[in-house]
């Protein structure tokens, strides 16, 4: 029997000074990004869903929180999913800030493969992994939805489709409460990968 096991990015966050807010704590929905997690909601009603698995930051749990109202699940909190660690986190980093300009950013930048300003990509890949597999194995047969952030999905996905980690991140395909889904075959294996963007009538107009 196969499984999906769906990878949710969270909801928009209320930040108007454009902070890169990281894995710091205290970041929430804005009132869009509340829409957003009812409408992830409402999209995953028809789904059977045997567990719930949402990144200890409050913006994944807010995300995660309609979802598993819906399907009477409880969220279980898993650190594996949590947002990549950055060197520059609670700077801001608005176009045109001059962050990555200053030369004292320079010393971060040497090595944009690992990422040298940040958590490994090989570290990012083998935790989304575990996230992965535990999900499988807990939801009994059905599928599984884990809210986590656009970082680690987008890393996640390159691995599974055997790309290069070194990226644009203006390029990413994984905006704000979308859901990149993960295919198991009967076997527990990776068998396939779609995207789709269920809220994208909310998204912030650019």
């Amino acid at each position: 029997m196969s499984q999906i096991v769906y990878f949710v990015r969270h909801g928009e966050v209320h930040n108007p000074e454009k902070i890169l807010y990281g894995q710091q704590a205290g970041w929430n929905l804005s009132d869009r990004g509340k829409k957003m997690a009812e409408r992830i909601a409402q999209w995953s009603s028809n789904l059977k869903i045997g567990a719930i698995f949402a990144s200890p930051l409050e913006r994944a749990q807010q995300t995660a929180k309609p979802i598993a109202n819906v399907h009477k699940l409880t969220i279980t909190t898993n650190n594996d999913l949590i947002e990549a660690a950055n060197i520059f986190e609670g700077k801001k980093f608005e176009l045109g800030s001059g962050v990555l300009m200053h030369p004292a950013s320079w010393k971060h930048l040497w090595n944009p493969a690992k990422p040298s300003w940040g958590e490994p990509y090989v570290d990012l890949v083998n935790r989304m992994l575990r996230a992965l597999w535990l999900a499988r194995d807990s939801a009994n047969g059905q599928s599984a939805i884990c809210v986590s952030h656009q970082l680690p999905i987008w890393i996640l996905r390159r691995f599974i489709e055997g790309k290069r980690f070194i990226h644009d991140p203006r390029k990413r395909q994984c905006t704000l409460a979308s859901v990149t889904a993960i295919e198991l075959d009967s076997n527990g294996a990776i068998s396939g990968i779609s995207y789709e963007e269920p809220a994208r009538d909310l998204l912030p107009q650019k």
